[in-house]
């Protein structure tokens, strides 16, 4: 078996489960142990990075208050279906932590407060992306999902994770792959 770790999978565009529907994921873990990645072009609506700040109590109101807009109206990406309430920094490799896990092309996952505050009062990576939640498949589970044409895959791309606008993200992700909804067949073949 082949890693995917640090591809992104790309959601066909028949996919009929609301949690992966037009979803661009980070595969951040695949191996004989199963498959974790986080939903990246998916936004939280109701929920900015500051609101993440106040519950956790991470810094006084007035400095929360004080942020620089970018920060304040920063989004927090709907990371996936399990683990909800954990949440999971993805970001560039100026910022690293004794928990940092390198996923691909200079770019770790942390999954801790520490990362958080940085993202907030510095010093911050140069990019990062917040999502609470992630995505996990058992052993051969997504091998069978990718074999039944659930899923494309697509190499990593450091712009599409981090500097293609949340919306244009799943139209990005195909056209990296040199296709549009409209040239996709959502038929497999196998030979």
């Amino acid at each position: 078996m082949n890693s995917l770790e640090g591809q992104f999978l790309v959601a066909m565009p028949d996919m009929d489960d609301e949690h992966f529907a037009e979803s661009v994921i980070l595969l951040v873990g695949h191996g004989e142990e199963g498959a974790m990645g986080l939903v990246v072009n998916h936004e939280l609506k109701n929920l900015r990075f500051t609101d993440i700040i106040d519950e956790l109590d991470l810094g006084d109101p007035d400095s929360v208050i004080r942020l620089p807009k970018t920060i304040r109206q920063r989004v927090v990406m709907r990371g996936g279906p399990v683990e909800r309430g954990r949440g999971f920094v993805l970001h560039s490799s100026d910022y690293r932590s004794g928990n940092t896990y390198p996923v691909a092309g200079g770019v770790g996952l942390t999954a801790t407060l520490d990362a958080l505050k940085a993202m907030a009062f510095g010093p911050a990576p140069a990019f990062s992306l917040f999502a609470l939640g992630c995505c996990g498949w058992s052993p051969g589970q997504l091998e069978g999902e990718i074999g039944r044409n659930g899923w494309l895959t697509a190499p990593f791309s450091r712009e599409l994770l981090f500097e293609i606008p949340v919306a244009e993200r799943y139209n990005a992700a195909l056209a990296s792959l040199h296709i549009t909804r409209a040239t996709l067949n959502p038929n497999a073949g196998h030979a």
